[in-house]
């Protein structure tokens, strides 16, 4: 398994129309409560002021996170940062 560092900002468009936007959401917070479940979107944190995230995510590969992130239903309003992480040798856990 493999652990990634991601950063989201969204910026869904002021006029988008408020039916599909809440759809929209309603698809992503779906999608995303599922990844949860699975063990393949193990943290999520609110960036504190701004419609932004970081998340961390334990999947097999870079493709299975591009995969993941290509399909959330919010992703065409995304900025995406990854970073990925690997053990620190004074970290007293796993």
């Amino acid at each position: 398994m493999a652990l990634f560092h991601v950063r989201m900002d969204v910026a869904i468009p002021h006029d988008l129309d408020p039916g599909i936007r809440a759809e929209t959401l309603a698809r992503e917070k779906e999608y995303s409560q599922n990844l949860q479940r699975q063990g393949k979107w193990v943290h999520i944190w609110r960036v504190v002021g701004r419609y932004s995230n970081i998340s961390v995510f334990d999947v097999e590969s870079p493709d299975e996170l591009h995969e993941i992130l290509w399909n959330l239903p919010l992703f065409a309003y995304m900025t995406i940062d990854i970073l990925p992480l690997a053990g620190h040798p004074s970290a007293i856990s796993e």
